[in-house]
């Protein structure tokens, strides 16, 4: 694009910007877009033009540019009539449920959004959801705004720990209520279902409206009790009603699933869509894994009692693009794999579904992992970067949640309840390290032939230094970097003085296996204090490792990508 070109789209956004017009998020994202990459000494104050980017505007473009804009799209030629006719629907819901994810995490979107007058703080406060830097340590970037709440807005600001603790009442851990504080002072709990009452209403009605083109009787029995779920915050049917799904070539993932978002107590579950298109023929490649999953629990490397549940035997692999993501999916790191559903319940019925992206998964490989090798792996060793053994390290990740034990071996409860709002970090280790051992295990069993050991070995340390930049405020972060320091202690791999990465072929077998254990006998015994004090210790970045970050930093490479989505850039019309 010509710098005249440029120049016009700048006067069309000024234009908007002074009459006041409103402008849709693509649209804005679009033209802000266009404007950061208008040439270095534009600047945007008060609709003005000035010869000079300020300090706070260099820093926002330069904090933009370290995202990467992806094209959601797929083959739009494999969809019927009918999923043509649903996704517009569907992608209407996925934007209520966005903006009731704004509404839990800060206030309504455009509230807060309306309330930034720069074009680049706005942008960037866009991307994550609100003022506070998620792949940052959530360090606040918009004036007036401090360190983010711990309970974001699923409790009142004022409430203590102990005043929880205290407080008799059942709902109040449930991941579908909001603690209010009442006019009397007194907590209370309000479901999901009255407080959003009017959003879900709506998008309930558009599921079912969906549900009746769908052609895969399984689709529609799934969105119509999906719809009824979010109006009375009772998901069990639909999650089984989902996990019976199999010959359908739309899937939507919809409503309250995570708790990340939860820092307080891990309880609160964040609002989030996926809508996605299976790839039949990657998925095909796929399905004879899961087969190998009871096999693979009995071979973990710890003893019998941190592996004595079965895993569910329903399980299954599939590859997927997706096409549009909104709410906790969609701010901060993007996710590239999903494994739902997260009721232990389900899990022990029917085991779990994991569902890969391929598209994310190819953009971040492309983007950013293949650029972190070619400057922190070693010369030798860059060969081994292939992205089917990304593509296998992040698969068996999904995969690995499914297996290890549910439910503590010593009355403490679910592993869930008893390690509180560190369950998430240690969980997401887990995953981590138990995906790697079945893959190794897969390769050495000869079922999986598209990658080998090394392959897998110095991918899964290239894609340690991916994770590690999303920050202690992720759970993700803060899994890889117990993981990258156990490796480093253990000398799985080693660091040139230049900051260029080695793997120890010969030390990271042991290193992976006596990872697993230490996982899983943290999660089995449900040990709060002793896993609240690893994290403490072994969660963090130290200085040789940031040095090499910032070398990433200086060397411009993205940190993570951001979506163009919707119904144009799928060459729909509504």
């Amino acid at each position: 694009m010509n710098r005249q070109t440029l120049q016009k789209r700048e006067r069309d956004f000024l234009y908007l910007r002074k009459k006041k017009q409103p402008m849709n998020r693509t649209i804005f994202s679009a033209l802000t877009c266009l404007l950061l990459l208008f040439s270095a000494g534009n600047s945007f104050a008060d609709g003005k033009k000035v010869s000079k980017l300020s300090p706070q505007d260099s820093l926002m473009k330069a904090k933009i540019g370290e995202f990467v804009m992806v094209r959601l799209t797929t083959d739009v030629a494999q969809l019927s009539e009918n999923d043509r006719r649903m996704i517009p629907l569907l992608i209407e819901v996925a934007k209520i449920m966005d903006d009731l994810y704004w509404k839990q995490v800060i206030t309504e979107r455009k509230k807060f959004l309306d309330s930034i007058r720069d074009p680049f703080i706005r942008r960037f406060a866009d991307i994550n959801y609100g003022p506070w830097e998620r792949l940052n340590n959530n360090e606040p970037f918009v004036k007036g705004f401090g360190p983010k709440p711990a309970g974001v807005n699923f409790y009142p600001k004022d409430m203590t720990k102990a005043e929880f603790d205290k407080w008799m009442n059942k709902d109040k851990t449930s991941p579908y209520t909001v603690i209010k504080r009442k006019t009397d002072k007194t907590l209370s709990a309000v479901w999901y279902h009255d407080l959003y009452k009017t959003e879900l209403t709506r998008a309930a009605t558009m599921l079912n409206q969906a549900a009746n083109y769908a052609l895969d009787s399984g689709l529609r029995k799934y969105l119509n009790l999906r719809a009824t779920a979010l109006l009375t915050d009772k998901y069990y049917d639909s999650d089984m009603a989902w996990m019976d799904m199999k010959n359908n070539t739309l899937d939507f993932v919809v409503g309250p699933i995570e708790n990340y978002e939860d820092a307080l107590f891990g309880c609160k579950t964040a609002y989030e869509a996926a809508l996605l298109v299976k790839d039949k023929e990657w998925s095909k490649k796929l399905a004879k894994y899961a087969q190998f999953l009871p096999e693979l629990q009995q071979q973990l490397p710890v003893s019998d009692p941190y592996k004595s549940e079965k895993p569910g035997t329903d399980s299954d692999l599939n590859a997927y693009d997706i096409i549009y993501v909104s709410g906790h999916s969609n701010a901060g790191s993007k996710t590239i794999a999903i494994n739902l559903p997260n009721d232990e319940k389900v899990q022990m019925a029917k085991g779990s579904r994991r569902l890969q992206l391929k598209n994310a998964m190819r953009a971040k490989f492309d983007n950013i992992l293949v650029p972190i090798s070619k400057i922190l792996i070693d010369s030798s060793q860059k060969q081994y970067i292939k992205f089917d053994a990304f593509f296998s390290n992040v698969m068996f990740h999904e995969v690995a949640h499914g297996l290890g034990i549910k439910n503590t071996i010593n009355g403490k409860g679910t592993v869930r309840d008893a390690l509180k709002e560190k369950y998430a970090a240690f969980e997401e280790a887990k995953a981590d390290i138990l995906g790697l051992y079945m893959v190794v295990k897969l390769i050495e069993k000869g079922e999986i032939k598209e990658a080998t050991r090394e392959d897998c070995y110095v991918t899964f340390m290239a894609g340690l230094i991916r994770s590690v930049r999303f920050g202690a405020a992720s759970a993700h972060g803060k899994a890889n970097m117990m993981c990258f320091n156990y490796f480093a202690e253990k000398g799985a791999f080693e660091r040139s003085a230049t900051g260029v990465y080695k793997v120890n072929f010969d030390k990271i077998g042991k290193a992976m296996n006596d990872w697993c254990a230490q996982v899983l006998t943290y999660e089995g015994n449900g040990d709060y204090q002793g896993a609240s004090a690893y994290l403490e210790t072994n969660g963090v970045i130290h200085t040789a490792l940031q040095k090499d970050l910032d070398h990433l930093k200086n060397a411009k490479i993205p940190v993570d990508i951001v979506y163009s989505q919707g119904m144009s850039f799928l060459g729909l019309r509504k």
